[in-house]
């Protein structure tokens, strides 16, 4: 017996795959089935064999309604996807830039970043974002005068509001116990905005 699934089921399907970093070839192989196969069915071009949605479901960790999109009318689904650590980076004095991109967090799909990297220290708190926090990067070279970036000195790097004069670029912290970090035009080959921060995720305490 074989169901057609609408086109929105297809993307979930793909959906789901994506933010579990699994690709299709993937699947296809633990399903005995070709990529295009699940090509067709993330497309919504073929119908499903009912009989794998256990199995797919089964390697994806999610439910066969999850797939279907089939939820009860008060539960809306979230879907999540995979962004690369950088590693710490300073709220507070700028510290060592540890590029370690071999680490994951898993956060709702939604957050348009390229990367996330985990704060330390209590200089951006004015801000809401706390020691531990993990803060989400949209990379790009540049941002608007009074945007928090993520900007590195050399090899260290630190999360500050930025703010450019003529003459200088100001990383300017949320905390007044910290003094504002002055870099003046002619040493700006030494810094670089590494991308603009988006979101943040805070456990609860």
């Amino acid at each position: 017996m074989k169901i057609c699934l609408q086109y929105r089921h297809m993307n979930n399907l793909k959906g789901i795959r994506e933010s579990k970093n699994i690709q299709q070839q993937e699947l296809a192989d633990y399903l005995h089935v070709s990529q295009s196969t699940v090509s067709g069915w993330e497309r919504g071009r073929s119908p499903i064999d009912s009989s794998l949605l256990p199995k797919i479901a089964e390697y994806l960790d999610v439910t066969v309604d999850q797939i279907l999109g089939v939820y009860p009318s008060n539960v809306y689904p979230i879907t999540t996807r995979k962004f690369p650590m950088l590693g710490e980076i300073a709220a507070g004095e700028p510290i060592t830039m540890i590029e370690d991109f071999e680490s994951y967090v898993e956060a709702g799909a939604d957050i348009h970043a390229d990367f996330c990297i985990k704060i330390k220290g209590d200089s951006m708190i004015g801000a809401r974002i706390q020691d531990g926090d993990i803060v989400f990067i949209r990379q790009q070279p540049d941002v608007a005068n009074g945007q928090i970036a993520a900007v590195a000195i050399e090899d260290e790097a630190t999360l500050k509001r930025v703010y450019k004069t003529n003459s200088t670029i100001i990383l300017n912290a949320e905390n007044p116990a910290y003094e504002p970090i002055v870099i003046h035009r002619g040493q700006t080959d030494n810094i670089r905005i590494l991308g603009l921060a988006i979101a943040f995720q805070s456990e609860v305490k």
